[in-house]
């Protein structure tokens, strides 16, 4: 081994180890030759030949070495020897970016020389802390979140391939209080039960329930009385609005095949005649109709119309009465959740629609969706104000999960989901901490830059 020491002239004087002469060979001539590049070669010479080394060294001036003669190193016939360079006592394993192999060497011992430099275990996915955190959440974060608990919460389902996952909300804080994964389609009886095991943790805490928000689903009603027994039940008002929005726009498109059907078949070509013209011409019309009304069909029911949008409305449904009309029921739907009004008023109101729409035949999907009892449930809110009409906070638990599915492709075993949710929620245990901290850094950057004077 050849250790070059900076700042040292080590070719002053050369230092020289008497061994037994090899036989067969009978002078070695060592020495280095100066190269314009930043490096120096070594070449050891034989009587039938020479071989050369080449070993570069960056900022290294080396003098003109004389030949010298000493006697060599014991030779001996090895073929095919391996030189270890560095023992490991630790189990190690070969990376692509830690093993550095170097070609082979034309020298006398025709060996392959490899090294293994122990860099830095990676610490990504060495510390899963999804076991941990289901015990945590079960202790810190239900005790953290209960304690400001509003009493209004949502109940909606999520289902993720063969999986299920139920979760409760609390509708105001927006804080998860309850999560549980099913590997089947939910009935009442699992309903019911994940609603118990709620319950309980309340009762321990002295807390209860005032008021209850769902999606719709009919999964939720009879549970909820037998578990929660008589309290507000309020069915999300834009899922019942999302419903009674597809019927009109069927309704729509119903009056555009109708439309569509009145068109005359004429020959191909230009038309010829005044006949054939009067049709094309009527034919004309009323495929810009069909195409305002598909192109508008928003219009019919969007919640606020514009001075603008009333008079595209106007214009497009010129000779469609009953396309006029549904527009005023939607009105007329939209004013049934007005918060002025108490319920009993808002269901004299539908009482009144009900009636009107029976007069148009053609809007039976409408009337279907207008007489569902789970209408009347969306009018619950009227008669507390501090009960919320929607179901977004746990929506957007549900949104939060899927995100996190997405980036995730390992999380698809019931155990699993369970665990990374009670991650992302203990996650939102030092949410408010986070951003406290975020806002005192922001502050001291925002205090350096600010001028004096």
């Amino acid at each position: 081994m050849l250790k070059i020491y900076p700042k040292q002239n080590v070719f002053d004087a050369a230092a020289i180890t008497n061994v037994c002469p090899a036989p067969g060979v009978s002078t070695v001539r060592i020495g280095s030759v100066p190269l314009p590049a930043p490096c120096m070669t070594w070449a050891i010479r034989f009587p039938d030949g020479h071989v050369t080394l080449s070993l570069p060294i960056l900022n290294t001036d080396a003098r003109t070495a004389t030949t010298i003669s000493t006697p060599i190193w014991t030779t001996w016939p090895c073929p095919n020897a391996t030189i270890r360079i560095v023992w490991f006592r630790w189990p190690y394993v070969w990376w692509s970016r830690m093993a550095c192999p170097i070609v082979r060497p034309l020298g006398i011992y025709g060996a392959t020389i490899g090294f293994l430099f122990l860099g830095p275990l990676s610490r990504t996915g060495l510390r899963r802390r999804e076991k941990k955190a289901e015990v945590r959440i079960q202790a810190d974060y239900i005790d953290t979140v209960l304690s400001e608990f509003s009493g209004y919460i949502a109940a909606d389902e999520l289902y993720d391939g063969p999986f299920c996952v139920l979760f409760i909300v609390d509708n105001h804080q927006y804080n998860r209080l309850y999560y549980e994964v099913l590997d089947q389609n939910p009935i009442h009886a699992d309903i019911i039960q994940f609603f118990q095991r709620f319950k309980q943790m309340l009762d321990e805490r002295g807390l209860c329930v005032q008021g209850i928000t769902t999606d719709g689903s009919p999964l939720y009603p009879e549970p909820i009385t037998k578990v929660f027994g008589d309290v507000d039940h309020q069915s999300c008002q834009f899922h019942i609005m999302q419903e009674i929005n597809k019927a009109v726009l069927k309704a729509v498109t119903q009056v555009r095949r109708e439309l569509k059907g009145k068109k005359v078949k004429c020959r191909r070509g230009r038309p010829s005649g005044k006949e054939a013209k009067r049709i094309a011409r009527q034919n004309k019309q009323i495929q810009d109709k069909i195409a305002d009304l598909f192109e508008y069909r928003y219009l019919f029911v969007k919640r606020t119309l514009t001075q603008k949008e009333k008079g595209i409305l106007q214009r497009i449904t010129r000779g469609l009465k009953p396309l006029r009309s549904l527009r005023s029921i939607m009105d007329e739907v939209y004013r049934l959740f007005d918060r002025r009004c108490r319920m009993d008023t808002a269901l004299e109101k539908l009482a009144k629609l009900w009636c009107r729409i029976r007069r148009f035949t053609k809007l039976e999907n409408l009337l279907k969706k207008l007489e569902s009892p789970n209408l009347e449930k969306a009018l619950t809110f009227l008669d507390d104000s501090l009960l919320p009409a929607t179901s977004n906070a746990v929506e957007r638990a549900n949104r939060r999960h899927r995100k996190m599915q997405k980036s995730i492709y390992r999380v698809r075993t019931r155990e699993h989901i369970s665990q990374r949710i009670a991650v992302d929620m203990q996650r939102d245990l030092y949410l408010a901490e986070q951003k406290v901290t975020i806002n005192t850094l922001h502050g001291s950057r925002n205090c350096g830059k600010q001028k004096t004077g």
